[in-house]
């Protein structure tokens, strides 16, 4: 499995459930240099996810998180939206199963979307969203689940499960407190309601908002920047940070010792230390030469 090339067109990647055709495939990923642009591709279901997409993004950011000349990943939606959340031919499909089975099947689904959700936060890269468009339910969930949020100016946010009777599912409840904090985070899981750019840049729900023309291409100029990070010491300290909330300050020491020691043997850090004494020793140089040229 290899990237197309920078200038080539986005291609679908292979999956265990290959599409006929590019245009078909619900992921499309794309190298940009060290940046990789993942596209939720359903743009008729405004991207809505189903089971086919949950598949092919999962084997998408597996090969994101294995390809070391990938430094960092853009998360965006083909067309008007981001992702629409669950498919709703999929809800239908749930309901018509006979009545016995629909916890089971529930239940399955909810492993499949909770690993997806899992892989895109725990990628040891950093991960911007670049929300073009509307981003409710499961949609915003993945949002949100990345580190950082880029949205259009024209963008919609909404944690919109309780308009259907569902409690956010796909860690909202976990990501979204710790970005607006726990009585905000409550007040917009109750009431559904719609977040404009505005709104969501000055409660923390994102971090930038950019003119619809140029999001994309400022999403990549982003993660371009964040990547250029040393790659061990970038995930070690993702990981920790990631898990920091949760800790006491012993333990979060003490998983800085032991990533410290990893970063010790890595080839960024001899390089970095081996390039920092080579400067020293010319500038040394310098100043000695010129004080024997006078």
């Amino acid at each position: 499995m290899s990237l197309p090339s920078p200038a080539a067109a986005p291609t679908a990647l292979p999956t265990a459930l290959p599409a006929a055709d590019p245009d078909a495939a619900a992921i499309l990923l794309r190298a940009d240099g060290p940046v990789a642009v993942l596209t939720l591709n359903r743009p008729a279901a405004r991207n809505a996810m189903d089971d086919a997409m949950r598949a092919e993004l999962m084997a998408a950011l597996d090969h994101v998180a294995r390809t070391d000349s990938i430094r960092a990943l853009v998360v965006t939606g083909a067309g008007q939206g981001f992702c629409a959340g669950g498919d709703v031919k999929a809800m239908q499909a749930r309901l018509a199963v006979p009545p016995g089975e629909v916890a089971l099947n529930g239940w399955r689904r909810q492993q499949r979307t909770h690993h997806a959700i899992a892989m895109l936060h725990a990628l040891p890269k950093p991960t911007i969203a670049a929300v073009n468009g509307a981003a409710t339910g499961l949609g915003c969930d993945v949002a949100l689940c990345c580190d950082f949020i880029i949205a259009a100016d024209t963008a919609r946010l909404a944690m919109s499960y309780i308009l259907r009777g569902l409690i956010p599912d796909g860690g909202g409840m976990y990501f979204l407190p710790r970005r607006v904090g726990l009585s905000r985070a409550k007040e917009l899981i109750f009431s559904g309601r719609t977040v404009e750019p505005e709104e969501a840049l000055r409660i923390g729900m994102i971090d930038r908002i950019a003119p619809a023309a140029t999001l994309l291409a400022e999403a990549r100029a982003w993660a371009a920047e964040l990547g250029q990070g040393a790659p061990a010491a970038l995930a070690l300290s993702k990981t920790i940070l990631d898990q920091s909330f949760e800790l006491p300050v012993e333990q979060v020491f003490s998983l800085g010792s032991q990533a410290q020691a990893i970063c010790y043997s890595s080839r960024e850090h001899q390089e970095a230390v081996a390039a920092f004494l080579e400067g020293v020793a010319r500038r040394r140089a310098a100043r000695g030469g010129a004080g024997e040229a006078g």
